[in-house]
């Protein structure tokens, strides 16, 4: 037991989740203690003239002044080993299915139950053996966590020595797997799990720049906004414009080896569409269930809204252990808004001195913290005799969902997290009601990424080119539609209006996108490449054709326009040679017409 454990306080104060005791002696900042008879988890967050603040992470209903509080000692952490693919969690990493069963449908408060599964054994593979000397992060051994993900037991990051004992065999997560001798002479037991503080981002041997973008599948995505393995991306957007059907696309079609699912407040018929689909769904990756690689996390909007903020550092702390391993983690958190609604509802306990809009003052601060967590690695391991192309690199992704009231991009939350985020996906309610979907407006978004030199090596030579120029192109069709709802499309030039018709093209026929079309839902970037190759070919060709005098109407009337609105479902197998066959259509169809 705890040194700490017996430190004792009673309460004096309760203010909703927000619980003030005395007596607590020895007691640190961001220590978890327990309150009350009940004994509710919280940390502590505030330290002050003798008195301790306790965020509490459980309804406080029913507890009294004058009840106990406990201090562990321990900080909030999550534990970590496997077992942690296929699970739902709640904020607090407490296994949802184990505490359905204490009560009838509802968390009983006060209740734990083992993040990872005690009973399962799991085949350890050694991979270090006995006298190699090993440091933090040096993979010792394996195990087959999912048919997909080879699980690595790492050394915990604060110690190190020298292997006296390892062996193969069927283990549980708390069962010996080596004994290393540290250089004081101590025996140190390594188990197949260790514990981490959420709060405090694992450390890493060092930060790289990112040199490659996160294919999504997502054409409007890959091609004009990319996001970096290791990058962060927000989606903000009003009710209905599809965050969530966004952010469930990514988990199953992004390149990312781990997924982590963070429902952060939302409603609960969101999350149980997540927690009913996601052990259905087949990982196009590997044909094994979704949920093999995934870990979701469910903190709804009738849980306790302290939760909120500790369900967010319990996600990224899980991706960031499997970066360490060299996976490339994908951390989706669904709605960022709602944990800023938290903070500001603890502030407001607090009593606090309110920013804008009543969130609190260090609003900004708290989001920086959480985006900049993302990143590619070097990951932590003895590095002294290995060179710089054998060192083991990972990855954390973030895309937080943001929920402006109103679609309001103004508003703290959204203001705050574009400071720190360097991909921004603005989803359009005007684009919504129109069943565009996905509904990212391409006139607000963007990307501070650079990947110029890796899609020309990877795409085309003339990727840039063409995404400059259809992008040019969509944003001169916002001018021109401008001019026609004031003057009518009969004021502008044959040339203007064609511009209007590749736009349209452009807009329905190329970053239109069903996520529930069986070929549809994924695009590779070569079938994305011939898709806007044939589209801006098209336009150049009709220009030409206009300057040769040819009507517009001629050039509309081509039996190729319907076939290019048909590009999108042409099957994968061999959408790309079947476009380049479109593509030499058009080609000869306008020859017909003498344009070439």
């Amino acid at each position: 037991m705890n040194k700490y454990q017996h430190a004792s306080g009673r309460i004096v104060r309760i203010a909703g989740p927000v619980v003030r005791a005395s007596g607590l002696e020895n007691v640190r900042l961001y220590d978890v203690a327990l309150v009350g008879e009940a004994g509710l988890v919280g940390e502590v967050i505030r330290l002050s003239e003798g008195l301790t603040t306790i965020q509490v992470y459980e309804d406080t209903s029913g507890i009294r002044i004058g009840e106990p509080v406990s201090n562990t000692g321990y900080p909030l952490a999550a534990q970590l080993g496997p077992g942690l693919l296929g699970q739902v969690y709640d904020g607090l990493q407490r296994p949802l299915n184990l505490l359905a069963q204490y009560g009838d449908g509802f968390i009983e408060r006060g209740v734990q139950a083992s993040p990872l599964p005690l009973e399962k054994r799991w085949h350890f593979m050694p991979r270090a053996t006995e006298g190699d000397f090993v440091e933090p992060g040096d993979i010792i051994g394996t195990v087959n966590e999912s048919r997909t993900i080879e699980h690595h037991i790492m050394m915990p990051l604060n110690q190190r020595g020298r292997v006296v004992q390892i062996r193969e065999g069927e283990l549980s997560v708390d069962e010996i797997a080596a004994i290393v001798k540290s250089e004081e002479g101590n025996e140190i037991e390594v188990t197949l799990t260790q514990r981490w503080p959420v709060r405090q981002p694992r450390p890493v041997w060092t930060r790289l720049a990112p040199n490659e973008p996160m294919m999504t599948g997502t054409r409007i995505i890959d091609a004009f906004f990319p996001i970096a393995k290791g990058g962060s991306a927000i989606i903000p957007g009003g009710f209905g414009t599809g965050k969530t059907i966004t952010e469930h696309s990514l988990a199953r079609w992004a390149e990312a080896d781990v997924v982590v699912y963070v429902g952060c407040g939302e409603r609960g018929n969101e999350m149980t569409e997540v927690l009913e689909e996601f052990p259905k769904l087949e990982d196009p990756r590997t044909g094994a269930k979704l949920m093999e690689r995934t870990v979701l996390i469910a903190n709804t909007s009738n849980m306790p809204v302290a939760a909120r903020e500790a369900s967010i550092y319990t996600g990224i702390t899980i991706a960031e252990y499997y970066r360490d391993m060299g996976y490339n983690a994908l951390m989706l958190a669904d709605s960022t808004s709602r944990w800023g609604e938290a903070l500001r509802e603890i502030s407001g306990r607090l009593e606090e001195m309110p920013g804008e809009e009543g969130y609190p003052a260090y609003l900004a601060a708290r989001l920086a913290e959480f985006y900049e967590r993302a990143g590619r690695v070097h990951c932590l391991a003895g590095r002294d005799d290995k060179p710089e192309a054998d060192a083991r690199s990972g990855s954390v992704s973030i895309v937080g969902a943001v929920s402006p009231p109103g679609g309001d991009f103004s508003e703290p939350v959204t203001q705050n997290s574009m400071r720190v985020a360097s991909t921004f996906w603005a989803l359009d309610y005007n684009l919504s009601r129109r069943r565009h979907f996905p509904a990212i407006n391409w006139t607000n978004s963007y990307s501070l990424y650079n990947f110029k030199e890796w899609f020309e090596r990877e795409a085309a030579d003339d990727w840039n080119d063409l995404t400059k120029a259809a992008m040019a192109l969509l944003q001169r069709e916002v001018e021109l539609l401008e001019i026609v709802q004031l003057v009518g499309p009969d004021a502008l030039a044959e040339p203007e209006r064609a511009m209007l018709a590749t736009a349209r093209m452009l807009r329905e026929d190329f970053l239109q996108q069903s996520s529930f079309h069986e070929v549809d839902r994924y695009c590779a970037i070569g079938k994305s490449y011939w898709m806007l190759k044939t589209i801006m070919e098209f336009h150049r060709l009709a220009q030409a054709a206009l300057e040769s005098d040819i009507r517009l109407e001629r050039i509309l009337s081509l039996s190729v326009v319907p076939q290019i609105a048909r590009m999108k479902e042409f099957p994968a197998q061999s959408a790309e040679a079947d476009i380049q066959e479109l593509a030499a259509r058009t080609r000869q169809e306008f020859s017909t017409m003498g344009v070439n």
